[in-house]
């Protein structure tokens, strides 16, 4: 059973909206992340943190002789003319600034090692929330959404996630330590220099609370920027395009994004400008303030010549780092709305979870006895049932079909029965297990589907084949192939098992596709099979071959298949007659012939 997300919730706000296409970003703007909850992300790492921060001390403090060697090599080694004295003072800068630049190097190593791994965790948990998520998440949400909450989303928090940490240890520690020798050179200097604080800290706000509004409206333009791009340049929204003449009209979509994009770029790095060059102004100021109080008559010929030179570096030194905290404490805030984000995605609930206590099973041993009882199930959203109060029951071994009129209820079954939904009321077992009790794993390896929709990796056949089960041998692997009568095929293509497929197999038919889908799931060898109107898009003589490799495929197992064309289930041991959601008859063929009733008007 998967662990639980490590991502502690905060009020569930994600839910099933996420999927929306203006919600979402909304509510991401508007939701409050608490620095908190983004702090939790290095509690693994609180050990490497805490020896980055010792060494960003000792650095600090080492750095701060500087100065007070640069005043005594000013006020003693040069006007006395002591050489040795001279050669001590020199050799000792050198040295402190030798120590500090390795100190530097062997901090910006750890500190960046810990921010890569709290990323490589962010995009993994993530991704492996996601596909825990129900297929209706994804039905209701854009792809594009979801691959930009992965990579934009979270890759735009690199340098935060990275540097934040320690650029405020750093910073915090070289200002205090500045500060306190500001002070121990001239008190009343020192509080000439602080007099920029204020107004920084002001500008500082007023810019973070900027950035970050402009921020979440640049993460949803670069979200709908990808989902134009897998709408439009995948081989399907390429078929569709030349098809339809929409390519000008794309082509004008995408430029019309990516022009706001340009807008919204400018508009961030200008709302940090305008603040630098205000702080820019002030600073330069200060050196000049303190200068003119050494010269005012009541403070002349209190200071010497060194302190004075050494308390300007030492100025000079403190708004670097000053500067540096404020333009983290900016980052930070405009970065609280990617936070927002991935986190939105962290907090959705999971609507098919693992079992709390699964049962045990070992696949190879299920019969396949399928029982629906009284089964019930609406979609979210929805107040009609799609399926109302099914009760069914299949032998192990034995076969049943469904049929009726689209939207009866036929392939809502097949999903509860592979349990991509859990029913509302009622429940489902296999050899008397309830679904839910079973491991999804397991239940995979139970339960094998074969849809109309046959969806192949842009990678070789051989590939394809194995990512049902990726232990498979290549004798497995032609085995499976030549049962489901696709064999053939696959060695008469230019490089046999490695040709790669092209995207989404685009390069097969739909029966060599279907073939290639049936020796997919004969690798997992599953009890139970499900056939989701599998042969329906084919023409009669493709389907008359993929039924034979159907008819292999179904030997021994529990078979459920869902049909328009009754040819394809005329044999079946049992057949269920759908109507809006409910079953309206059962029986074989020639019965369901006989009563002349619904089956029988769907024959004719």
């Amino acid at each position: 059973m998967d662990s639980p997300t490590p991502y502690p919730t905060e009020g569930r706000r994600g839910g099933r909206d996420a999927g929306r296409q203006a919600t979402p970003a909304e509510k991401a703007q508007a939701r409050e992340v608490s620095l908190r909850r983004i702090g939790r992300l290095f509690t693994d790492h609180r050990w490497q943190l805490a020896a980055v921060t010792a060494i960003i001390v000792a650095s600090s403090v080492l750095a701060m002789a500087s100065p007070f060697l640069l005043r005594a090599v000013i006020d003693r080694a040069l006007p006395e003319r002591d050489l040795t004295l001279l050669v001590r003072l020199v050799l000792g800068m050198v040295a402190v600034a030798a120590v500090t630049a390795a100190l530097g190097v062997v901090q910006t190593w750890i500190s960046t090692r810990v921010g890569q791994q709290v990323m490589h965790r962010l995009r993994t948990d993530v991704f492996r929330h996601l596909q825990r998520q129900s297929v209706s998440f994804f039905t209701r949400t854009r792809t594009g959404e979801v691959q930009s909450r992965i990579t934009n989303d979270i890759g735009g928090m690199q340098s935060v996630v990275t540097s934040t940490a320690t650029s405020i240890a750093a910073n915090l520690t070289t200002v205090v330590a500045t500060a306190v020798a500001m002070a121990a050179l001239s008190w009343r200097l020192s509080l000439v220099s602080l007099v920029v604080l204020p107004p920084s800290i002001w500008l500082s706000r007023r810019v973070a609370r900027l950035r970050r509004t402009i921020t979440a409206q640049r993460q949803r333009e670069l979200a709908d920027l990808n989902v134009t791009v897998e709408e439009s340049l995948s081989i399907s929204g390429v078929q569709l395009s030349k098809t339809l003449g929409t390519g000008p009209a794309l082509v004008d979509r995408f430029t019309a994004s990516s022009a706001r994009l340009v807008d919204l770029e400018l508009r961030s790095e200008l709302a940090g400008r305008w603040r630098m060059a205000s702080m820019s102004i002030i600073f330069a100021a200060i050196p000049a303030v303190i200068y003119l109080s050494a010269g005012l008559p009541g403070t002349a010929g209190t200071l010497s010549i060194g302190t004075l030179v050494a308390f300007t570096a030492l100025q000079g030194a403190l708004f670097r780092p000053l500067t540096g905290l404020l333009n983290v404490g900016v980052s930070l805030t405009a970065s609280l709305a990617l936070f927002a984000r991935i986190f939105e995605y962290l907090d959705l609930p999971v609507e098919v979870d693992e079992p709390a206590h699964p049962v045990t099973v070992d696949p190879a041993r299920i019969r396949g006895h399928v029982r629906l009882e009284d089964v019930t199930f609406s979609y979210p959203g929805s107040d009609t049932a799609a399926v109302a109060g099914v009760t069914l029951d299949v032998p192990a071994g034995g076969s049943l079909a469904l049929v009726g009129e689209t939207g009866s209820g036929k392939s809502t079954i097949a999903a509860l029965l592979s349990r991509l939904h859990d029913p509302t009321a009622g429940r489902i077992t296999i050899d008397g297990i309830d679904l839910r009790d079973l491991r999804l794993h397991d239940l995979a390896a139970v339960v094998g589907v074969v849809s109309q929709e046959t969806y192949l990796l842009h990678t070789t056949v051989r590939e394809n084949l194995r990512y049902a089960r990726p232990d498979a041998t290549d004798d497995e692997i032609v085995e499976a192939a030549r049962a489901a009568q696709v064999h053939d095929l696959i060695v008469a293509l230019p490089d046999g098992y490695d040709t790669m497929v092209g995207s989404r197999g685009h390069r097969f038919s739909g029966g060599e596709k279907q073939r290639l889908a049936i020796a997919r799931t004969l690798l997992r060898n599953p009890r139970v099979l499900i056939l989701d109107e599998a042969t329906s898009a084919l023409d009669t003589e493709t389907e008359r071959a993929v039924q034979r490799a159907f008819d292999a495929l179904a030997q021994g197992r529990t078979t459920i298949t869902i049909a328009h064309r009754l040819s394809t289930v005329r044999n079946a041991d049992q057949i269920a007659v759908l109507d809006h959601g409910r079953i309206v008859e059962t029986g074989t063929h020639d019965t369901l012939l006989d009563r002349a009733g619904r089956y029988a008007t769907l024959a004719s």
